[in-house]
């Protein structure tokens, strides 16, 4: 594209549509120049802070626009996506994609012929804890632990807790495997709603660079008394703990004193006494070295970035596909269970 400004809309006026407005008000070669929200008192006052005009539809949405980010209900993805489509706007779409697989294909195929540009807001993926974790280059995890669990905020209940707060974790696993997982055990509880809102998934992934089969435990809850993003991730010679609430994090390596190793795997095997061994002189302990930076600020100059460059964006509607559906593929094995959902 040209050095012209980048003219930008919003659609949904919602929490995320605050701070999408807000970031592409402010950020240079842009203009915000509309927010679209059926409800005027909501995208009222976002305009009268950062500029551009009030819409009630997509269709009343100025001419030539360039770029627009969704943040409407999921439900709605289809029908607001394939509508900017046809206006020839680069998108990008809050997670999760779409409530269905169905749903989620039909936009990567809309996407892929207008040839616009389609990214999925997995934000997690631009979260400077996360970016730590792939700085180190772990080949393939051979078990990955992930929490994610919080108060009810009453937000996206028009999905059930996989969707709602699972798939950004569903996304990171699905990177950092290379691969959707090949079997999946799950179980869920629906307590305030029709939907589930807390789910446990145990996914077993292909093996990869001739090792093991990888597996990852993940739960997520919507109905806890605090708030905790952790995830633990074990490699063959390193191990990560990281805390995303906390933005620090542990790395632990057994290479760093191979030769002490190797004698203490032969004193064990020799029955040796080594309960007076502090584990923690046999390894190396190091803090996650953590960037700074805002998750949903570097979301969005990566996807401006590829609005003007033409390259395929980070999180393209095939990962959101993918996470949809393995999202759908959990909620399908909670019911096998036994999980009373609609």
């Amino acid at each position: 594209m040209s050095d012209k400004p980048l003219r930008c809309a919003v659609i949904g006026a919602g929490r995320m549509g605050k701070h999408h407005a807000r970031l592409y008000a402010r950020t240079p070669g842009c203009e915000l120049v509309a927010v679209v929200d059926p409800r005027a008192d909501r995208a009222g006052p976002i305009v009268e802070e950062w500029g551009g005009l009030a819409c009630t539809t997509v269709d009343e949405l100025p001419e030539g626009v360039d770029c627009a980010t969704v943040s409407t209900p999921t439900a709605t993805h289809l029908a607001v996506v394939e509508a900017l489509l046809a206006r020839r706007a680069h998108c990008l779409v809050e997670k999760p994609l779409a409530p269905t697989v169905d749903e989620a294909q039909r936009i990567a195929e809309a996407a892929a012929r207008s040839g616009c540009v389609l990214q999925v807001g997995h934000v997690v993926r631009y979260d400077p804890v996360m970016m730590a974790i792939r700085e180190l280059k772990i080949v393939q995890p051979r078990f990955v632990e992930v929490d994610r669990i919080s108060p009810m905020t009453f937000r996206s209940v028009d999905v059930g807790v996989v969707l709602d707060m699972m798939i950004h974790d569903l996304d990171v696993l699905l990177m950092l495997m290379g691969s959707e997982p090949e079997e999946i055990h799950a179980n869920a509880v629906s307590v305030l709603g029709e939907a589930e809102d807390v789910c446990n998934a145990r996914l077993i992934f292909p093996a990869a660079h001739g090792q093991v089969r990888a597996v990852a435990n993940v739960t997520a809850s919507r109905l806890a008394l605090k708030t905790e993003r952790k995830m633990r991730v074990i490699g063959e010679d390193i191990y990560v703990s990281a805390d995303f609430a906390e933005r620090r994090g542990t790395v632990v390596r057994k290479g760093a004193n191979q030769a002490r190793l190797t004698e203490i795997r032969q004193a064990l095997r020799e029955g040796q006494d080594l309960s007076g061994l502090d584990y923690r002189e046999l390894v190396q302990i190091e803090e996650l070295v953590v960037g700074a930076g805002e998750p949903l600020r570097l979301q969005l100059d990566d996807f401006l970035d590829a609005v003007r460059s033409g390259r395929r964006p980070t999180v393209d509607a095939q990962a959101g596909f993918a996470a949809v559906r393995t999202a759908e593929r959990i909620v399908a094995a909670a019911r096998s269970a036994g999980a009373r959902m609609v």
